[in-house]
Order: C-alpha cells, then structure tokens, then sequence
C-alpha cells in the first residue's frame, strides 16, 4: 500500500472581462492504492458551486479562458505541481506525510499542503486548501491555528512553519506584497525547512531522552540524599535533640519546597530548554540575571565535584589506614584517590547521559539497600553494641534525646549551617532539563516528590531512629556497668549501663561522638560504608554533569564574550565535551587542594543564591502581571515565593556571613557587567514586563498633575528626518536634553503615491536601534504625510503620552531655500505658524555649512549587523545614496517612501537589475566642510563662550537651553555672556537690572553686554545686500494692473508686497543691524542662542520672513534660534 497524501496545486486568479469576477481555482491530486492514482477536485472561489470531481490523469490545467496568469503568481502564490509520481515522492521524501516526521504533541492531519508565503518560500502545512474548503465552504489561503505556527525557529519538537502573512491576506491583488525584495524576517524556505526537520528526525533517532523518574525523581533523590545522611545525621541529633533536629530539617524542606514551587512554576509557563537554573532565571529575569547566576552555578557544581569526590577519598583512605595499606601519607592519598575517581566518573560521563542514567540507578540501588540495612539494623540490638551506646527503641532513651545539648560551643544555628548543604540539590533534575522528554511535567513531579521522600527519611533517620535506639554518651567498654544507681541518672543507667564518665570527656562512642553510629546500628555495616560510596558518586556525577549543562546553555547565549567555544555540543545528544574537560579542569584542581572547609561555605551560598533568585522570579513575574505569564502549575503564590527568598538570603548570612558577602558581591559584579555589556538579547523577561508596569503607571499618575515651572524641561520634537541625516543637530539637542527632557526624531515621509506602511514600520525598528547603538537617548516617530506642514502637525498634535509630550520643535535652518522652489519656504514658514499656533516653543539651528549629510557616501548605516542580509542572498542591501540633495535638505526630513529612493538605504535585486556595486568618489571640499561640521557637537568644546542674545523675553527658553549646555561635560568649560539690548545712557542701569534677575535664576555668566548701539542705520552696503537678496520675490504691484497684482498675489501668497517691504522697513533694518553686531561681538563664539524674530501670520509673506532670518543668520558661528511660547520656564521662588 502507499501512503495518503495531499498535493495542492495552486492557480493563479482569472480576471474575467464579462463579470469582472475572480475566479480561484485548485486541483487535489489523491495519491491512494486504488488503479486510479489521481482524482482532481476543482474549487471556485465564486458564488458557483464547486465542480464536481472526475478523473484527470495529467497535471492541474491551467486558465481556460487563454488570459495570462496575474502577477499574483509571481509573488504571493507560487504554483506548485508535481507532475509525475517521482516528482511526488521526492516531495515526500522531504517530510510531507504526517505520520512520518511529527512529533507525538503536534496535530495529526488528513492532508499536507505546500503554500507559499509572498516571499518567494514555499512552506509546509499540516492543513490543506481542501481542509480550509471543508472548513469554511470556499477555497482560501488563511490558515487555521496550528501549533507548528508558535514554535521559534529553533524549535525542537518539531519544524517551525510561516502562517500567511497579513500583507498576503490584505494587500491588493495587482501589488507585489514585498516589493521591496526583503524575505519576511529570517524564515527558511521550504527545502531548508524540509532538510532541517529530516536532520533533526535523524539525529533524534537516536537520542536519549529521560522521564521523569530517571530524568528527574531519581537525580534530585540521589543528590538530596548525601554523605550527610550517613556521618553527621547522628551528630547533628545528638547536639541539638530530636525536637530541634526536626525543626531544623522542615526548615530545611520549607526552603527547598518553596524553591522547587517556584521551580515548578517557571517550568510550566512555557517550553524548557538545557541549562537548568540559569535557564529558568535569565528567562524569567532577563540576561543581567540570569548570567550572573549561571555562571557561579555552574562553578559551584565543577567545584562541588571536588567536595564529594575528597569526601569519597577520605572514606577510602580511612579504610586503608585501618588495615595499614596507605600509599604515601593520608594527603596524598587523597589526591591519589580524588584524582582516579574524578577521571573514572569523567569517562561515566562523555560515554554518554544513557550511561551516566544507568550509573545512577545502581548509585540508587545501593544507596536505598544501605538506609533501608539501616533501619533493618535498628530492630535488632545486640548486647555487643550496648557497651558502645545502641540499645534498640527505648522510650528513655527517646525523653532524654528530645531535648539539645549543645557542646563544644555549638548553637542552633551553626548545626543548621552544617546540616543544609544536605537539603540542596533540588535542581539536580532540572540542570538537565534539555535532556527530559516533558521537562513541563517532568520537573515539578519529580522535584516535589524528591523533596517529600527525602525530607520524611532524614527525619525518619534522626528522631524515631538514631534519636530513640542511641544514647548520646558512651565508652564502649562492657564493664562499664551500674554500680551506684543514686549518682547515675541517665537513660543508660534504666539500661544497665554507667557512662557517667564521659561527662569529663573522651569517650569514643555515642551519637556525640561516633560519626559512624550507622554502621554501628545497621545489620550489615559494609553496605552502609558502600551507602556513604554511593552518595558520594551519585552526587559527584549528578555535578559533573549539571556544571557543563549549564556552562553550555550558558555559552550559547553569548552573555560573555569569549566563552562561545564552549557552546558547541558532539554527538546525538549534544554532548558539552569541552565543558566536561573545563569541570574536570576545576574539579581536579581543587581535589588537589584536599582541603575544602573555606570553599565549602562559599559553594553553599551560591547554591542559595540561584534558589533566592528562582523564588524572586516568580513573585517578580507574578508582580508584573503579564499576560505572558501562565504557569499551569497552579500551586505556588507570589508572596510565598518572595518569602522563599528572603529566607533563602537569611539562611545564607546564617550559614556564613562572609560567604554570603562575597556572593552578593560576586552576583553583583556580574550582574553590572552584563548590565553595561548589554547583549543582544530579548527574552520576553519580568523585568520588561515590570518596566512596561511602570512606566505606564508613572504616565497616567504623571497626567494627573499639573506642569508646574520649577519642573519645566525642554521635551524637544526635532525634525532630523532618518536620525543619522542631520547629526549636528541630533548631538546638539541631545546635549541639553539627556537625562533631562524628552527627545523624539520626527521624521515625515513625504510621497506622491501609495505610502508603503510596511517600510515605515521596518524604518521604525532600524532607526531606534540606531540610536540605541549609539546610546542617543531618544525615540523615532516617521509618519507619512503629502507635505512638510502636514506632517509636521500630525507629529505636533499626536506624538507624546499624556506628559511625556514635546513642548518645543526644533528644525534646521533652511540654507538652500534660494535655490529651490518658493512653495516649500511657504510650507516651511507656515510649519513654524504653526507650531506657534499650538504653543510649542521653536528652536531653529544654522551652520553655515548646512546639516544634512545623507548625500555623502559612507555616514552611519541604520541597518544594525542582526538585519543585514549576507551578499550571496538573492536580495542585497547596499548603502549608498541618491544622486543630489534633496530639494529642502536643511530643514525637513527626505522626501522619501520607497526604499529604492531613500538617502539612506537601497535595495538592489540580482534578479532585474544583476548585482548594484557602490562606486566611491572622493569628496568634494564643500563635503568635506559639512562632514567636520555635522561632528563638531559631538565632540568636548573646549574653553569658550556661549553667547545668548536674549533681546526678547519669550519665557526664559533662551537662557534656559544655554544653562542646561553648560552642565555638560562637553560644554563644561564654556561661559555664558548674556547680550541685552538697551540703550546709551541706561546701560548700568541695564547691567544691573541683568544681573539681578540671572542671580535670582542662580544662573552663572561670565559676562553682560548692553548694546546701546542696537538702533543705530546699518552700514549701507549691508543694505544694499539686503535689497538684492528680496529683490526676485518682490511683488512690484505698483508695475502692474491691481487685478493682476491680486491674481498673482493668490498665485504666489510668498511674494513681498511694496506697502509689506514699507511697513516692515524698520524691522528689515534691525535684522541687518543685529548681523553687524553678531561679527563684532560673538566671531570666536562656540555657540550663539538667540531670540527668534517673530513674523504675524497673514501679514509678513513667507520670502520676507526667510530674508530677515536669512540676513540675520549669515556668515556667523553655530547659531541657535530660540523662541519659547512665552510661558515661564524659569523662577526664582523655591
């Protein structure tokens, strides 16, 4: 038999000249065991119903109607069709039937399609055009929910599919939905996908994968259940009593149960990978985190390697001792020991995670036979172990064991210092989470149970066990009987035995001073010296493997560079070899040390550390209240989580005060590393979630307040057009509003034809990383809009939230405004109009050498290094630039939409144009001028002058903006001179007065120049000047018939009147007046703010207006054109 299978064979769209209709047509090829291998079934889109099906041995027909197909085909839907059964089983041979490659959680389907997405991709679909058909009744490429759509690209439970994209579904049938010749995002194509997925089938094939009881009960059991058990359980008994030896251990477990609850938690709220802690934390906190965390974690297993290794070679050596066959003296021995066990269990675990399972599960057969020897042994006293203090279940023995005796200096405290390193190793399991079939229900069955079965044995060992069977006191000498019984009083002595004496000290028996009491009591004491081997193993293995997990997961992230080569993974199951020889490299160092009692403490701690921050975030993901966060395991609770972490950093500072500051410090070292490296990393962490919290919080409760002056601060729209066009006035206006005012780029597109919203939303992305990667504390706003003005008001009306709003707009100066055509000054006039209108404040810059750089080959990209596409795709992205300026560079954004004519990005495609090579000429002097201007800003200033004009009071943004440049490094060595108009014989006065008012500002200045000279005639041929430069945009109605006057008056509203050009006269002339005292008084200047001149609106035509800024502005340092919205921005009441 064969196997079922689906082929659609999409058809392009049929224009009908008679009806105007669409007609959509597709043909099912049924591939059965029947004699007759092909049925077609034809579909109509129209109202027509559906066709009946018949036989059709060929391929799919085409239109019938002899049109051509629509271009439709040649982006959105890509024909597929297989025209023989060899064609069709190579199409199988690529993973189309379903019951092949998918994975057991994926959705079964009767039928396979191959769709394409508008990108030139073909991609796999579990769902057919015919399963839509049934679904709906009509033929349709919206795909219904499938799971394959939600995976990452990574995804490892299956391949990942492209549902249809809107632009597909939405955009008109004549457009290419990408015209633009970009792939949507990075999705692979059909054959890439089909060739991935049959990789991944393959090498999962033989991969090994765990559930929850091998992968995660046993693990977590085997390293809960340590040495401790063993050789401090009856000590630990002894010094504090049955009573507080139980409290001790629950607290223990409520600190592990709370943790493995918050472990559970993150565990649920989505898919697990490899990496354990460090997974669960740097995705739920974020990579500052979770980075930190990961990299002392997986330190702290490599080095816990070495503890339980030295503890296993001490227990050899002791051994050898007594039967005297000791190699060299004990410390060697240890070495010796350490070092052959360490290489023993590294070749355990580069074998492979099958062969470390197996090793485990007989770690755990003999462990289990050794505890349950033991309580086998507690039933059976013998009189040769009462001389040593084991007198079997004894109700005395038990009252006197219940309450402590602390000796030697020991408290509460510090016993349960030394008993909790027996509770860690709780994440045993999930440190391997990328080797568990479900780790979602894997980790918190088998944590929980692991906690619970351990936590009732340690309090089965210690109270009805060792604390009911063992006197804490005893000589081991059988003579040692009762002979007074007025002076004895202990349990014993109801027993028959006096071991008073060992109140004075030395005795060597006793649950105070035997470490082996377990051997003692159990039926066969060999199993349990073979129980404290296995515990030893088990954990040291579970550790060996945990540490390069982690370290792994980890390296792929890429959180610190240079630790990428311990990424990469060999074999099926992607084994971290070279992190196995690092682990082994750490651990083998410290098994040489032998000595471990300061690191010991230190290992604990971080341990504890990466539990505090598991609790913290869970209650830091349930306090961000995002919609993103829905653990299906219901058992856990904000609050008690964040009391697991306090407890957590309690019990840290308990068990060792200095380790857990030098493992707060360690954390915090890291975490500001990382927080300063800032890796590429988005993650979806709480801490986004929390931040978005905020932020939208602290807007709305922003909104209920009013502005108040002493909290004024410039929040600047500037028009830069893409942010790297016009630097010199981005790095200016930044200068005096980081970390201090809002800074928005507006940039307004301006097209003659159908805006394409897609690029403006590519645009956004690229141009607010760009200026993220330049650390330009600032956001970018494109709109579309016919004109400068009109954008410009849709940018001054909407762009802001609620307080966070621009209050001031700040342009270029518009330097070749001769040049060009006199309806873009009229526009650009009327945007300042307008700003005005809506009591913005205007700040306007010139340098005389303009702003706009976007014609110059070689300025800064805006593609970030994540977006380029390689050269060998078929679609290129070059940088290069248009052929000249655009015609109203300097003062508004490019007249941009499509990217094939951006200044900033084109686009070439082999495919029509073959390959566009970007040909370098060398710049021109003019060029070379505005490039070292454009960075001037960027750059420390120097010693120099800030010179403020503050001919007019307009609120106090003039003297503002100069103050808030000088707290700048790069402005710190300028001085304010502050220049007033006044006049001859008041100058003093003048001064004073200035100088008053800029104290009661506790603003600083150098200097105050009182310009009595300001009214007097400017030199002739700066008037002269003056007239030439109006002369061509003068109306001349005195030469012409009043009705023509009039007409082209309406025609060219920018021309200057005669009775205008009269009127104005006076203020024509203090425009060239003030240029005249500008060249005196401020040439060496390394900035000049100045009043901006008003013009009322409707009475001063556009050209006069630009003629007075023009003349104002010429030949003169960087200036600035200031004009507030005559609200006070500065007071001198506290």
């Amino acid at each position: 038999t064969h196997n079922y299978a689906q082929v659609i064979v999409a058809v392009p769209r049929v224009h009908s000249t008679l009806n105007r209709s669409c007609l959509g047509a597709s043909v099912v090829l049924h591939v059965g065991s029947e004699t007759s291998r092909f049925q077609v079934d034809t579909v109509a889109e129209s109202s027509a119903s559906p066709a009946a099906p018949g036989p059709a041995p060929g391929p799919a027909p085409g239109p019938t109607d002899g049109s051509k197909p629509s271009d439709e085909s040649k982006g959105r839907f890509r024909v597929v069709g297989f025209a023989d059964l060899g064609a069709l089983g190579s199409a199988m041979d690529i993973g189309l039937p379903p019951d092949v490659f998918h994975e057991p959680d994926t959705a079964k389907s009767d039928s396979v399609s191959l769709h394409s997405t508008g990108t030139g991709h073909t991609h796999v679909s579990d769902h057919s055009n015919t399963y839509y058909q049934r679904t709906f009744g009509h033929n349709t490429i919206d795909a219904v929910p499938n799971i394959e759509f939600y995976r990452q690209t990574a995804a490892p439970l299956g391949e990942k599919l492209s549902r249809p994209s809107l632009s597909e579904l939405h955009d008109e049938l004549d457009k290419e939905p990408f015209e633009d010749g970009l792939s949507n995002g990075d999705e692979p194509s059909a054959a890439e996908q089909a060739a991935a997925a049959l990789a991944a089938k393959e090498a999962k094939g033989g991969t090994i994968k765990f559930g929850w009881v091998k992968g995660v009960l046993i693990r977590c059991m085997l390293n809960i259940w340590g040495v401790m058990l063993f050789i401090r359980m009856s000590w630990i008994v002894g010094q504090a009593g049955i009573g507080l030896t139980i409290a001790i251990i629950l607290m223990a477990t409520v600190v592990t149960t709370i943790t493995g609850l918050s472990t559970s938690a993150i565990a649920t709220n989505g898919f697990v990978r490899g990496g354990g802690a460090y997974y669960l934390i740097s995705r739920s906190l974020g990579p500052e985190f979770g980075g930190s965390i990961g990299l002392i974690f997986a330190f702290a297993n490599a080095v816990a390697v070495a503890m339980y290794v030295v503890g296993f070679a001490e227990t050899v050596v002791e051994m050898l001792n007594d039967v005297d066959a000791l190699m060299t003296d004990e410390l060697n021995d240890i070495r010796i020991v350490g070092t052959l066990t360490v290489i023993l269990l590294l070749g355990i675990s580069v074998a492979g995670m099958e062969w470390e399972a197996k090793a485990q599960i007989v770690l755990l057969v003999i462990l289990l036979g050794a505890i349950a020897n033991y309580f086998i042994g507690s039933f059976i006293p013998t009189d040769s172990k009462e001389p040593k203090g084991f007198f079997g279940y004894n109700t005395a023995i038990f009252i006197e064991n219940l309450g402590p005796d602390f000796r030697e200096e020991e408290t509460f405290f510090s016993v349960f210092a030394i008993f909790f390193p027996a509770a860690t190793g709780i994440l045993a399991g999930a440190n391997i989470s990328g080797d568990l079939t479900d780790p979602q229900s894997a980790i918190p069955k088998g944590t929980l149970l692991a906690i619970l079965v351990t936590g009732l044995t340690y309090i089965a060992v210690s109270s009805p066990s060792a604390g009911s069977c063992i006197v804490r006191d005893a000589t081991g000498d059988h003579n040692d009987t009762v002979s007074d019984t007025v002076n004895c009083t202990d349990a014993a002595c109801t027993l028959g035995y006096d071991f008073s004496i060992c109140r004075e000290g030395g005795c060597q028996y006793g649950l105070m001073n035997d470490f082996q009491v377990m051997g003692l009591v159990s039926g066969f004491g060999p199993l349990i010296t073979a129980g404290i081997f296995s515990a030893t193993l088990s954990s040291a293995l579970a550790s060996l493997v945990s540490a390069p997990k982690v370290f792994q997961a980890l390296c792929k992230d890429k959180i610190y560079p240079g630790l990428g080569v311990f990424a990469k993974g060999y074999g099926k199951n992607n084994e971290p070899l070279r992190g196995y020889v690092l682990t082994f490299c750490i651990g083998l160092a410290f098994i040489l040390i032998a000595q471990l009692n300061i690191i010991a403490p230190i290992i604990s701690n971080f341990f504890l550390a990466s539990y505090a921050l598991i609790n913290f975030s869970v209650f830091h993901a349930s306090l961000a209240n995002s919609p993103g966060w829905r653990p299906s395991f219901k058992y856990y609770n904000m609050w008690v989580s964040l009391a697991g972490a306090i407890l957590c950093c309690v019990v840290m500072f308990v068990i060792n005060w200095w380790a857990a500051l030098v493992t707060l410090l360690i954390v915090l070292a890291l975490y500001i590393y990382v927080s300063y490296h800032k890796p590429d990393v988005n993650w979806g962490s709480s801490t986004q979630a929390l931040m978005y919290n905020q932020a939208l919080t602290h807007s709305l409760n922003l909104t209920g307040v009013e502005d108040h002056v002493k909290n004024f601060r410039p929040q600047c729209l500037v028009l830069t057009g893409y942010p790297n066009s016009r630097p010199a006035l981005l790095h200016l206006v930044q200068s005096y509003t980081k970390n201090v005012g809002l800074l928005v780029c507006g940039h307004v597109k301006t097209t003659s034809r159908r805006p394409n919203f897609k690029e403006l939303s590519l645009d956004h992305v690229r141009c607010q990383r760009w200026l993220q990667e330049k650390r330009i504390k600032a956001f970018y706003t494109p709109v579309f809009s016919d004109n400068l003005r009109h954008g410009t008001q849709f940018l001054l009306q909407a762009v802001g939230l609620g307080r966070l709003k621009p209050n001031t707009l700040v342009m270029g100066f518009k330097n070749n405004w001769s040049d060009g055509d006199m309806r873009d000054v009229e526009i650009y006039i009327n945007t300042i109009h307008d700003a005005f209108d809506l009591q913005f404040g205007v700040v306007i810059l010139r340098l005389q050498d303009g702003l706009d750089v976007s014609h110059i080959h070689g300025q800064d990209d805006l593609l970030s290094p994540h977006e380029k596409t390689p050269v060998d795709t078929k679609q290129q992205v070059l940088v290069t630039v248009s052929p000249a300026k655009d015609s109203d560079s300097d003062s508004c954004p490019s007249k941009t939409t499509s990217s094939q004519s951006s200044p900033l990005i084109m686009r070439g495609n082999e495919g029509q144009e073959g390959k566009k090579t970007e040909t370098k000429s060398p710049l021109s002097l003019a060029d070379q001028r505005l490039l070292e201007s454009s960075q001037q800003f960027k750059k420390k200033q120097g010693k120099g002058t800030i010179d403020v004009w503050w001919l007019f009071d307009d609120g106090g943004l003039t003297l503002l903006i100069p103050y808030l440049l000088t707290n700048r490094s790069k402005w710190g060595d300028c001085r304010i001179r502050v220049f007033i108009g006044g006049k001859i014989n008041r100058i003093d006065h003048d001064r004073r007065v200035m100088a008053t008012l800029l104290s009661r500002f506790r603003i600083d200045y150098s200097d105050i120049n009182v310009l009595g000279d300001i009214n007097t005639k400017p030199k002739k041929h700066n008037k002269l000047s003056f007239k030439e430069l109006i002369e061509p945009y003068r109306l001349k109605e005195d030469d012409m018939e009043q009705e023509a006057a009039e007409r082209l008056k309406a025609q060219e509203p920018w021309r200057i009147t005669d009775n205008e050009l009269e009127l104005y006269r006076a203020k024509s002339n203090r425009q060239i007046r003030l240029n005249e005292l500008l060249k005196e008084h401020s040439s060496s200047a390394k900035l000049i703010v100045m009043s901006l001149p008003l013009a009322r609106k409707g009475t001063v035509s556009s050209a006069l207006y630009m003629c007075w800024m023009e003349t104002l502005t010429r030949d003169v340092p960087p200036l600035l054109l200031v004009r507030g919205n005559h609200q006070s921005v500065l007071t001198f009441y506290s």
